[in-house]
């Protein structure tokens, strides 16, 4: 484009912004005569992060930064029309939230079709060798928006292919992957996947800087986790959950409830959980799911009992395990069996005598108490060795003295 048609354009841009960006437009020329592209490219994203400069981004976006977008960093430059998209519609405005079976969805929208138009034509731009990790921010935006519009289908494609392409990086920005985790978690909530949301949406905090969230957004995020942590098939540890600041976030809250479930199931404590039941029923999805959440406690409350023996007497019987876990007695061998098959526990089970034989339990997060029976039970073994060191110093005084 004609240096000097853009020049006017700027000029024309300038006179019709709202005061407070005058000096910005300045600026933005200077750079622009001078050909300094990095700090340009800097300066208009300062320029369109401004909420007032809403009405103007679409326009300078196509007649200017296009002008100059193969000189600029590309994933700046994905970031440049993100900003721009959000003129078509909010998209960071998107929640997708479980309140029990509900699906929230915030509806902000000016021209969703003309927005993925715009999205789908810029990672078009930065489909190239040079540009994966931009190509990768823009078809993650698109799968976003592809959400919003209730396109499950598109959205998983383009999350596919975005997830082969970030698996041949060996390193890439941390707000691409951000970006690809809380969008993977937004599909995966929209398909009722609670097991995946929970991975894909530990994996986003792990990439953010847990400051940047609000309040709320920490509430909501902690909330979600928590339920699809409680009701996912496949989750039977919640350590990375439990160890995670997030969750603090509940505390003193009126879901600080659910907190207090999930140390519940941690620890396998029945009696815990026979006081919170009640509150199964402020979510429609717990409530719905009550039953598992039964044998999903009970099966807590067995690994708790193995990890409680010591390891030489860890052959129980199934009254034994009964009476630990509460569990019907005709019911107790499907649910060993079941501990064994989750990997849980390993072992094997008379049948005829009735004897579970454990020999390993899966490793967890433990509380204070658990962490003080360890140290009783370290004490013991100690014990236990110095008096065996004692008896063969005894018995054979004279076998140490040859």
């Amino acid at each position: 484009m004609d240096p000097e048609v853009i020049s006017n354009f700027l000029s024309e841009q300038r006179e019709a912004a709202a005061e407070d960006l005058q000096q910005s437009f300045l600026n933005i020329e200077d750079y622009w005569d001078r050909k300094l592209w990095h700090q340009l490219t800097d300066l208009v994203l300062v320029h369109f992060h401004n909420p007032a400069s809403a009405p103007q981004r679409l326009p300078l976006f196509r007649k200017f930064i296009l002008s100059f977008a193969e000189k600029i960093n590309q994933l700046q430059f994905v970031s440049l029309g993100l900003l721009t998209a959000e003129t078509f519609t909010s998209l960071c405005s998107y929640r997708h939230i479980i309140r029990g079976s509900e699906q929230v969805i915030d509806r902000d929208i000016a021209d969703e079709n003309e927005c993925l138009a715009f999205l789908t034509d810029l990672t078009k731009k930065v489909n190239k060798p040079s540009s994966q990790d931009a190509y990768v921010y823009a078809l993650v935006a698109c799968s976003e928006l592809q959400l919003r519009l209730h396109d499950l289908d598109g959205a998983h494609k383009n999350l596919d292919k975005a997830e082969t392409i970030l698996d041949t990086f060996d390193s890439v920005e941390t707000q691409v992957h951000a970006t690809f985790y809380r969008v993977n978690a937004i599909y995966h909530q929209a398909c009722l996947d609670f097991g995946a949301y929970y991975k894909s949406s530990l994996l986003y905090l792990a990439c953010i800087d847990l400051s940047t969230l609000t309040t709320p957004e920490s509430q909501t995020r902690a909330y979600d986790l928590s339920v699809a942590a409680l009701i996912s098939t496949t989750i039977y540890n919640f350590g990375e959950l439990l160890l995670h600041p997030i969750l603090d976030s509940l505390s003193q809250t009126p879901h600080a409830w659910l907190r207090d479930l999930l140390f519940a199931f941690n620890r396998g404590d029945l009696m815990a959980y026979n006081l919170l039941e009640s509150n199964l029923l402020k979510s429609s999805l717990l409530e719905e799911h009550k039953e598992f959440l039964w044998q999903k406690i009970s099966l807590s409350a067995l690994t708790e009992a193995v990890f409680r023996r010591p390891p030489h007497d860890r052959a129980m019987t199934f009254a034994m395990i009964a009476r630990e876990t509460k569990v019907k007695p005709h019911e107790i061998e499907i649910l060993i069996m079941k501990a064994l098959s989750l990997g849980l526990l390993r072992g094997s089970i008379d049948q005829v005598a009735e004897i579970a034989r454990i020999n390993w339990v899966q490793p967890k997060v433990l509380d204070m108490k658990q962490i003080d029976d360890m140290r009783l039970r370290l004490k013991d073994w100690d014990s236990s060795v110095n008096q065996l060191g004692n008896w063969i110093e005894g018995v054979g005084r004279d076998v140490w003295a040859a």
